[in-house]
């Protein structure tokens, strides 16, 4: 596959997965707030990262309580010198995980719904296998495959895992931002991969810690999360044994997630039966291939 193939492949993944059972993704250390205006500055010290790690911590409870809420996501996706953008917006159940979103990459439109833990995506005419509009993926048999469990990253607010692994000495605060006209603190967190479900694998693809930023609300609710991710991917199996041994291909994802409107209707509905064609094999055999090059 081509340079901008495997952008483009890498972009489509992170955007239909952000809310479907993989990692939120985010931003780094660039300071870039995506649009939000900045205010004040970091503030250090062991009681602020005390207090920073204690919010942090009690932010995805928090926002889970509201039930529901408004997601709008951003992915932007390098690889091999090329440039993806892909991004999405609708309504997620923060208690269950199901979700509603229509999701853009590369111009084209991409409908998906999460379903009792089950991704359905309504992809561009003549691009779905079997001839039917709608695919499906049981995200709870891929997770399980994985040895990541089958709810521990698949909803926003409640990926507890991120504050378990966390500690005092993994947070700052950066100061205030306004977010979509909301007043929130901006903290920087430094997640430990190992300490994640399903770390083991993750750490091959990621290295040991995964950049983190967060905006809280003055009531302690997630507005905004951010994470960078760089995947390591094997070389194509077209490319010499030489250049594979030096040339392990490296992907670099940002996504940004921000969240509104709580308390917002949520109708996740799973398509008609006969419309749908089950891709959940190919889904666990692709795994299985990449565990096989890890």
């Amino acid at each position: 596959m081509g340079r901008a193939g495997y952008g483009r492949r890498v972009c489509a993944l992170g955007a239909a997965g952000v809310l479907a059972g993989t990692l939120l993704v985010g931003c780094g250390d660039d300071g870039d707030t995506g649009g939000g205006a900045r205010g004040s500055t970091a503030k250090t010290g062991a009681g602020a990262r005390e207090q920073g790690t204690q919010a942090v911590r009690s932010a995805y409870a928090k926002t889970a309580e509201e039930d529901t809420a408004r997601v709008k996501l951003r992915v932007q996706t390098s690889a091999e010198g090329a440039s993806r953008s892909a991004g999405g917006q609708g309504a997620v159940d923060l208690d269950d995980g199901d979700s509603v979103m229509t999701l853009t990459v590369q111009g084209q439109r991409i409908e998906q719904r999460v379903v009792d833990q089950v991704l359905y995506q309504k992809m561009p005419k003549g691009q779905t296998p079997g001839g039917k509009p709608w695919i499906k993926i049981d995200l709870g048999k891929v997770a399980a495959r994985q040895g990541v469990g089958d709810r521990s990253m698949s909803d926003p607010a409640r990926s507890a895992a991120y504050a378990k692994a966390i500690t005092d000495k993994d947070v700052t605060e950066k100061g205030t931002d306004t977010i979509n006209g909301v007043k929130t603190t901006h903290y920087r967190v430094l997640v430990d991969v190992a300490k994640l479900p399903g770390g083991d694998t993750l750490r091959r693809q990621t290295g040991p810690n995964l950049p983190m930023d967060v905006w809280l609300d003055d009531e302690g609710r997630m507005r905004r999360q951010q994470i960078d991710m760089t995947l390591k991917a094997q070389p194509s199996a077209q490319r010499s044994s030489a250049d594979a041994s030096s040339s392990q291909r490296e992907a670099t994802v940002r996504t940004v997630m921000d969240f509104t409107d709580f308390g917002t209707e949520v109708e996740a509905d799973a398509p008609p039966a006969g419309q749908v064609t089950d891709m959940t094999g190919k889904a666990l055999e692709q795994g299985e291939q990449g565990k096989g090059r890890s």
